[in-house]
């Protein structure tokens, strides 16, 4: 063994020592090159990319709603326009206990109690800079009421707003309808862009079928936040004038409706506070004059925003103020049909001009103990089809449903636009039901779905299954006026570009013709309509006699419960809403017809003394006899 041998070797250790301090240099260079480089490429080469992205961070592009076109009556009188209002506003993360501030609210009548529950989930679900809206429009009372407690509301105030308002109210709540908070249905429908900011769309009426027309299209602008979102006052101009336009919103069209104001005003005064529809159109093009349903009810309560508790008042109301019985109710039509059967019984050959029938107050069919009766308990005695239709005799047609058959008059009642949607601009138009063989085979199972003669012989006069609404039977009477030309009823006359205020036309639109061709045929017909109103013997004659123009039309009962054969039929008797249904038709001037109405007064009785008062109003009022006076 050496014991000599150096301990450690100097030389070697100074080697490996020197070998790592270089290693750890040009590691060292090669990080800080890395790190040269790449902040050269963000501050020069990628400077302006950078600088889009902090300003990005700095400015938030907020929607700017449209403002909501306006609808105007044929005339241009406004039925739904733009207001500013107050709202109440509530800013989540400005407020300690937001639970505690909406039950004080309430406390003083400011909110519903029971909105509270719906304020405070909107209140968590949104972002909370960002102000949750209390109530959408504040009374002067209240705006004074809240000014006093203010202090007592850190993050509660008041602002500015254009809410939609209808000067009118329930006058026109079925016909212009009305706007609506959006909601998850209505989002998942509309486009988010367009509807960006806004707050409101239309849910009935035109409001809701020209939605595309009246809404317009959002802007947008640019705002300056801090790290938080919220916007802060801009410190720099040269921040401003870097930032792109902001986008004007384009406001929605306007809407010309051919409703004549003091005509719609007249039919709904002259229903009263009956539940009932009156329809008014021009038969020549279409045009709808009026539309009233009633009762109705106040469109301004859904703009600005209802309780729960008004809502469930409004909805489970027995007369169903929300329900336009005009373009959605069905009914019986009754008599009311009789003219257009007529003609189809003189067109199939299944009467004549001459042949009579021996009314005695009831019909049977062969080998049948049932009786049909005649609303007259005495009978007419021998009547004519003009009889038939001037004093609506029902045993004339009873007879005369055995010859034409049920599929025969569900053909010509078809083309009479029965059974089916007329089309009109308004979403929701029920089409009504006119009965025939293959109907019933499609609709009903077992030994049901076969016709019975029974069947044929009450729909000749309206009843059983068949069922119209009061816009189809106005749209039948316009066809009846003009001979058998057929016109698309609408509510919509013009749509107007508001900053160019260039209007487009709507066009009248035809629907074809019912195919008969006999003159004949229609001036016996429809002298008999005359007879109903102005003849000796005519069953409406009280409010047609001494009229200053001529007139036609024909009333129709329609019954609400079924009576037995042994049982006397006495309305007076019946509860109010067992009573039966009055309908009322008709068109004027007689020789150049210029409106054609229909009425319904549900539980009325008599479409003669009830419902044809209120259609002669409505033509007294549209021919320049009535006493409405224009604004």
């Amino acid at each position: 063994m050496n014991l000599l041998s150096p301990i450690k070797d100097h030389h070697s250790e100074r080697r490996l020592f020197i070998g790592r301090v270089i290693l750890a240099s040009v590691i060292s260079t090669i990080l800080l090159g890395l790190v040269i480089a790449r902040l050269v490429q963000l501050q020069v080469f990628d400077h302006e990319l950078f600088a889009q992205k902090s300003q990005g961070n700095r400015v938030r592009i907020e929607a700017v709603p449209p403002i909501r076109g306006l609808i105007f009556d044929r005339k241009g009188r406004v039925l739904a326009e733009n207001v500013p209002a107050y709202q109440l506003e509530l800013i989540p993360e400005q407020v300690n206990d937001i639970e505690d501030t909406l039950q004080r609210l309430a406390a003083i009548s400011l909110i519903e109690a029971d909105a509270i529950p719906r304020f405070l989930e909107l209140s968590r679900r949104g972002q909370q800079f960002k102000p949750v809206t209390l109530k959408f429009s504040m009374t002067d009372e209240e705006i004074a009421n809240f000014a006093i407690q203010r202090p007592r509301f850190p993050g509660v105030d008041f602002q500015p707003r254009l809410v939609r308002h209808y000067p009118y109210g329930e006058l026109f709540a079925h016909a212009v309808g009305y706007v609506g908070a959006l909601n998850t249905n209505d989002m998942q429908r509309l486009d988010s862009a367009r509807y960006a900011g806004s707050s409101h769309t239309g849910k009935t009426g035109v409001e809701s079928s020209f939605e595309n027309e009246l809404h317009g299209f959002a802007g947008y602008r640019h705002l300056i936040t801090n790290a938080r979102g919220r916007q802060v006052p801009a410190d720099s101009s040269e921040l401003l004038d870097s930032l792109p336009i902001d986008a004007t919103p384009e406001p929605g069209n306007n809407i010309y409706l051919s409703i004549d104001l003091d005509l719609q005003r007249v039919a709904f005064e002259a229903l009263g506070e009956r539940r009932g529809a009156v329809v008014a159109i021009d038969p020549a093009s279409g045009e709808v004059l009026a539309l009233v349903s009633r009762p109705s009810f106040d469109p301004n309560l859904f703009a600005v925003g209802m309780s729960a508790t008004q809502f469930g008042e409004l909805q489970n109301n027995l007369d169903r103020p929300l329900f336009n019985r005009a373009v959605r109710g069905s009914y019986p039509p009754g008599s009311t049909i009789k003219p257009p059967l007529a003609l189809a019984a003189l067109e199939t050959g299944a009467t004549n001009l001459t042949r009579k029938s021996a009314c005695i107050g009831y019909f049977q069919l062969p080998g049948d103990e049932h009786r049909y009766r005649d609303w007259k308990p005495q009978g007419h005695g021998p009547v004519d089809l003009h009889d038939a239709i001037a004093q609506s005799c029902d045993v004339y047609f009873y007879e005369l449903s055995r010859d034409l058959g049920i599929d025969n008059m569900h053909e010509y009642l078809t083309r009479f636009g029965l059974g089916n949607a007329t089309g009109i601009d308004l979403i929701g138009e029920r089409p009504g039901l006119v009965p025939s063989r293959e109907w019933k085979q499609n609709n009903f199972h077992g030994d049901n779905r076969r016709w019975y003669h029974g069947e044929t012989v009450i729909a000749s006069i309206g009843q059983g299954f068949m069922l119209a609404t009061p816009l189809q039977l106005a749209s039948m009477t316009g066809t009846l006026a003009t001979r058998g030309s057929r016109m698309q009823p609408h509510l919509v006359a013009a749509i107007e570009d508001p900053l160019s205020s260039a209007r487009r036309m709507i066009s009248p639109k035809s629907l074809g013709n019912v195919g008969i061709g006999n003159e004949f045929y229609w001036d016996n017909v429809l002298e008999a309509m005359h007879d109903v109103l102005q003849g000796p013997r005519g069953t409406a004659r009280a409010i047609g006699v001494g009229a200053p123009y001529t007139m036609a039309g024909k009333s129709g009962t329609a019954q609400v419960v079924s009576i037995a054969q042994d049982e006397e039929y006495d309305e007076e008797e019946l509860e109010e809403r067992l009573r039966d249904h009055a309908l009322f038709i008709s068109f004027a001037p007689f020789d150049d017809p210029r409106i054609a109405v229909a009425v319904i007064v549900e539980n009325g009785s008599s479409g003669s003394s009830v419902a044809a008062p209120v259609a002669k109003a409505v033509m007294d009022q549209y021919l320049g006899y009535g006493n409405a006076s224009t604004e």
